[in-house]
């Protein structure tokens, strides 16, 4: 195994909610933005498709560091099973808000720790069921102007005003639905010989 004197650690990504989240364990890291098509296939689940797109963005960085410990992570959300993307502007999400309100909504946030030396990645998908309030229109609206989720699959932020539109949440890794599984990415890097905490 590489010790950790002699390699990186690397979140791939290009979402600014990880980067903050990965800020929490208080480990040195660099950010390295993954060049890849994000595009779900046809007839994969949400769960293989978040799962192979954390692992893509894994390798895709560690063609470029290979001695480093990389972090992949993708999320997706589905409703009576089918994939809600980012919805980019005000009109989409207010049509999301409107299809989700009184309903469960599945996030698929899958991990990837990759060790580029050792070409060992390990993976895994954390599942968090939210169910929204049955909100009318006019508070669907008043929230999106205050908040502008544009880039959050969902429209919502639980980590801000979006928790206002939340009836529950059930995880068991609560930083999972904002975009970082941190409890699973710390046993990974304990796993990886790369502890968070050490003596």
């Amino acid at each position: 195994m590489s010790s950790e004197a002699d390699r990186s650690l690397i979140l791939a990504s290009s979402s600014p909610y990880r980067r903050t989240l990965l800020e929490r364990l208080r480990v040195p890291f660099s950010v390295v933005v993954p060049a890849i098509d994000e595009t779900p296939r046809p007839d994969e689940s949400p769960a293989s498709t978040a799962m192979r797109l954390a692992v893509e963005k894994a390798r895709a960085v560690a063609e470029r560091h290979p001695r480093a410990l990389i972090i992949g992570s993708d999320q997706v959300a589905t409703l009576d099973g089918q994939q809600i993307g980012k919805p980019g502007d005000h009109r989409s999400a207010l049509a999301q808000l409107q299809t989700m309100r009184g309903r469960v909504v599945e996030f698929h946030s899958a991990l990837c720790v990759f060790d580029a030396a050792r070409g060992d990645a390990q993976i895994k998908d954390i599942l968090t069921r939210v169910r929204f309030r049955n909100l009318p229109d006019a508070a669907l609206d008043a929230y999106l102007h205050a908040e502008q989720p544009y880039d959050c699959a969902g429209s919502a932020k639980a980590e801000g005003l979006g928790i206002a539109l939340l009836e529950s949440i059930e995880s068991h890794d609560p930083t999972a639905l904002i975009g970082l599984p941190l409890i699973e990415l710390v046993s990974m890097l304990n796993h990886a010989g790369y502890p968070v905490l050490r003596a």
